[in-house]
């Protein structure tokens, strides 16, 4: 489950950081804010998950 998670989240990240850059490109500041959001999403559930793996050591 936990791998799942982890990749999840790498996952949103790649995607967000992506339309991030498209907005950027297209000087689409909505597609880009779009994609930051995705991409903390990302990292949110990413810190979660690193958390998690501290308390079950």
């Amino acid at each position: 489950m936990a791998r799942e998670q982890k990749a999840k989240a790498k996952m949103e990240q790649a995607k967000g950081k992506a339309k991030e850059a498209v907005g950027r490109t297209t000087d689409d500041e909505g597609l880009a804010a779009e994609g930051q959001a995705k991409k903390s999403k990302g990292d949110v559930r990413q810190a979660k998950e690193k958390i998690k793996d501290a308390f079950k050591r």
